[in-house]
């Protein structure tokens, strides 16, 4: 009879099957989609796999996570360790940007097994002469994996073993170094492999951490009502270095267009001399690889990248995949735009909306390998004049598969390019994106405002699935919304906000000058967009006028710099605050944050009441740092300076927000 011996599911690493293989290997995390994704880290993190991992019987098991540079054929491996009820946990630590693999390997280890099971014989007074035999023929074994010296040791013990002095081959076999040379030696003949060779992307720091600044080049000419350049923006890079941005980040900088452009305050048709908005992009001087005229040369506009980054500043380029219809691609490839039945090229629209300065791009063109190609050169070309991170418009509107090929490819030249997806949409979308491979993508922060709508989203965001591949980036404003909870123009109200995007989130940004100026006023009452938006014309901003927030920005930026529990989003734990006994308060919010070395404690309060002083008792979760409920400990208050020594779990806080409506505690446990 022809026996044909297989799994009964798919082996996706093809490794021959052996039914001796037991010991089982499942539900493996990170794993995006059955494997079909890759996870996220950044460069220098430590990155935690856990699996199920278990056998019949009661076999010891060893298990190892296995990890390598992706295209290397040699692979690096570390220890798991048992975390209860058969999950184990293993970590590795990532170098530089790129992409990686990791799986998970596991065996019976008999010596162990054997070794576990002497050592309960012996106390329990039993004869072990048998047992000693049979260890024996184990380090035989292991001598013949071993090399020369090692073998020359392990051959010793055996015969120790086999000693007639019950006393002697006892020691000898408990002896720690035999554990050692066994450990050296494994036998893997029958070990268990995950049948999954598991993504990783690892990519620069500031995909993990960054403080964005946003502004619009054109308004920062150096006389009033003249059109701004790049050299312009050159003298601001002191300003936005001294309060603390590491991004800056620059709207569309092409020609724009002429046909139906956009006046004031989104009027439908542009009085002579007004810019219109630079999301329609293109007109007789260049599309996407051009530049605006009036901001100066591409020349300029590289040497301004350059003098950014001797601030510490990277620049961020807007990518709209979007054209005016003046666009020089509207007339060389027609093919890549819808038309209408009268001959008409079709605009953008969200009825009742009209964007008719606006063409969408047609993804199902029959000619969409060659659009594809073209809008990945988009990005190359950038990335040659030194731009290494992306804010992408709108990209949901945008073909899923194109962004999964498209960023791949840019990363197998340039694997430390960031791309942020401006995707206000729905979240599977956003999900989506960050599993083709967006860096990071802007959140929902800025319509989470009560305590119980921010602590359950910052704990969906940190928790499996989404925090293996989704880091949101948490901005406040942007040039499209100004929420209501801003159009009061309460400064207090912007530093909440400011504290809470910036202590929850390692990534968050803000549209500056208008936050920091507490620019407030809405086009409408009941709409979310700015009175006099910059969208569609140059403002002068007086970047000294009274009420401003610069220095709390500045403050605040300094404290996440010096502090590694504010650099990371995923170990975040929300306390209970009462306001008296039993009852839960609801203006005074608290979490704490730690760094993956457990060195730096950062324990955050914030008032979500702009009016009037908090007070209330907080519970500090001693047990995340197994200490008992009575340990006496300090905090200083980052914001103020005032330090303050609490004892227990609970301790009484006050947070008067006319003062600061927050204090950001640094926690020294010892």
């Amino acid at each position: 009879m022809n026996h044909a011996f297989r799994r009964a599911t798919p082996n996706y690493s093809n490794q021959p099957f052996d039914g001796r293989q037991r010991v089982i290997i499942e539900n493996v995390s990170p794993e995006l989609d059955g494997g079909n994704f890759a996870a996220k880290a950044v460069e220098g993190e430590r990155v935690v796999v856990e699996a199920d991992i278990f056998v019949d019987g009661a076999d010891t098991i060893t298990a190892e996570l296995c990890f390598r540079p992706a295209g290397s054929e040699e692979w690096h491996s570390s220890p798991m360790e048992p975390q209860g009820n058969d999950r184990w946990q293993g970590s590795f630590t990532v170098g530089q940007p790129g992409r990686y693999e990791y799986t998970v390997a596991a065996r019976i280890d008999h010596f162990q097994t054997w070794n576990k099971g002497l050592v309960k014989k012996i106390a329990a007074g039993q004869d072990v002469s048998l047992d000693l035999q049979i260890g024996a023929l184990l380090v035989d074994k292991g001598a013949e994996r071993a090399d020369a010296k090692d073998a020359a040791l392990l051959n010793y013990i055996a015969s120790c073993l086999r000693s007639k002095d019950m006393e002697d081959a006892a020691t000898a076999a408990l002896d720690a170094e035999l554990a050692l040379l066994m450990e050296r030696h494994p036998d893997k003949a029958y070990a268990s492999v995950y049948d999954k060779v598991l993504g990783l992307t690892v990519e620069q720091k500031k995909a993990g951490c960054s403080a964005w600044y946003e502004l619009f080049p054109r308004s920062w000419g150096s006389k009033p009502g003249k059109h701004g350049t790049f050299k312009d923006c050159t003298r601001q890079l002191p300003m936005i270095a001294g309060m603390g941005f590491d991004v800056l980040y620059l709207p569309p900088i092409h020609p724009i267009g002429y046909t139906k452009r956009k006046g004031k305050n989104n009027a439908l048709v542009a009085a002579p001399g007004e810019p219109g908005s630079c999301w329609a992009i293109g007109n007789k001087d260049g599309g996407h690889k051009a530049v605006h005229p009036e901001l100066g040369t591409i020349k300029d506009f590289t040497e301004f990248v350059a003098q950014a980054e001797k601030h510490g500043i990277s620049v961020a380029l807007d990518i709209a995949f979007q054209c005016s219809p003046d666009h020089p691609y509207v007339q060389e490839h027609p093919q890549w735009f819808t038309w209408r039945p009268d001959g008409t090229v079709q605009f953008a629209e969200n009825p009742p909306k009209r964007y008719e300065d606006i063409l969408p791009i047609n993804f199902e063109s029959p000619d969409w390998q060659n659009l594809w190609i073209e809008l990945k050169s988009i990005f190359m070309f950038w990335i040659s004049k030194g731009v290494k991170i992306f804010r992408v418009d709108n990209p949901h509107t945008k073909a899923f598969p194109f962004w999964e090929w498209a960023i791949a490819s840019i990363r197998e030249e340039y694997p430390e390019t960031v791309f942020l997806a401006e995707a206000f949409t729905r979240p599977k979308l956003m999900a989506r994106l960050a599993k083709v491979g967006y860096s990071q993508s802007y959140s929902y922060f800025t319509w989470r405002n009560t305590k119980e709508e921010l602590q359950a989203y910052v704990t969906e965001l940190t928790s499996a699935p989404l925090k293996h591949f989704m880091r949101a980036n948490f901005w406040p404003n942007t040039p499209d919304i100004l929420h209501e909870e801003l159009q009061s123009g309460d400064r207090v109200k912007f530093i909440i906000r400011l504290v809470l995007a910036s202590t929850l989130s390692s990534n968050y940004g803000m549209y500056g000058p208008a936050y920091e100026l507490c620019e407030h006023l809405p086009v409408a009452e009941g709409k979310e967009e700015y009175l006099d938006s910059e969208k569609y014309e140059i403002r002068q901003w007086d970047l000294d006028r009274p009420g401003n927030i610069r220095a709390e920005i500045t403050r605040i930026n300094r404290i996440r710099k010096e502090n590694l529990a504010l650099q990371q989003t995923s170990d975040i734990t929300f306390v209970r605050v009462e306001s008296s006994p039993g009852h839960e308060h609801d203006q005074l919010m608290g979490y704490v944050k730690r760094s993956a070395d457990g060195s730096n404690i950062i324990f955050t309060v914030v008032n979500l009441d702009q009016s009037g002083t908090q007070a209330g008792w907080l519970r500090f979760p001693l047990e995340l740092f197994g200490l008992s409920h009575q340990h006496p400990f300090k905090v200083e208050d980052l914001l103020s300076g005032n330090s303050y020594d609490w004892q227990g779990e609970w301790n009484y806080v006050e947070v008067n927000p006319q003062v600061m409506p927050a204090h950001i505690f640094r926690v020294t446990l010892a």
